[in-house]
């Protein structure tokens, strides 16, 4: 998928990359336990983009609903810190992120993929979502990942950040020696 010069142009200076979880990070599938326990899936891929979207400077953060303790392991296993889980007010969650990290909106990316996610996503510098969003989530969006969420739509994403920074060739040489 190649991207138009504005688009390359705001992946190229993101300093930070905000996501949603429950179908973009997971499939959207929630499975409960006959404890009530909640299980969430996570691709390893999806991870292994994160960690080389952080180890290259660029922030990473969660904006969810939701809560859980699965999530709460897994932002804790790749070293996530900017966890904002459980929001009523995404918007108001989208602030305190940017005082605290000195980011400003327009070096921001918000990958949503439902209706929720539209007022964080109207007022970031790139909007993103994932392949089985909701129709208005991809009007709203500068990017759709051609895939489904928590099936490798977050490591796409991580990529285009990379190869848009002139980082990629340089990660895949440092894997291939």
């Amino acid at each position: 998928m190649t991207h138009s010069t504005e688009v390359q142009e705001k992946l190229s200076t993101l300093k930070l990359l905000l996501l949603d979880v429950d179908g973009v990070l997971t499939s959207g599938t929630i499975t409960y336990t006959d404890q009530g326990d909640e299980i969430k899936s996570f691709s390893v891929k999806d991870g292994l983009g994160l960690r080389l979207l952080m180890d290259a400077g660029v922030r990473v953060g969660i904006i969810t609903g939701r809560s859980s303790k699965a999530l709460m392991a897994r932002c804790d296993n790749l070293g996530i810190d900017l966890l904002f889980d459980g929001i009523k007010d995404k918007v108001s969650a989208l602030e305190t992120i940017l005082a605290q990290t000195g980011v400003t909106a327009g070096e921001t990316a918000f990958a949503g993929d439902d209706l929720p996610d539209l007022c964080v996503m109207k007022r970031v510098g790139l909007a993103i979502t994932v392949a089985d969003a909701s129709p208005e989530v991809k009007q709203a969006s500068l990017i759709i990942t051609p895939q489904r969420g928590g099936e490798g739509a977050v490591r796409k994403i991580c990529e285009d950040v990379l190869k848009a920074k002139g980082l990629w060739d340089g990660i895949v040489t440092r894997f291939s020696q």
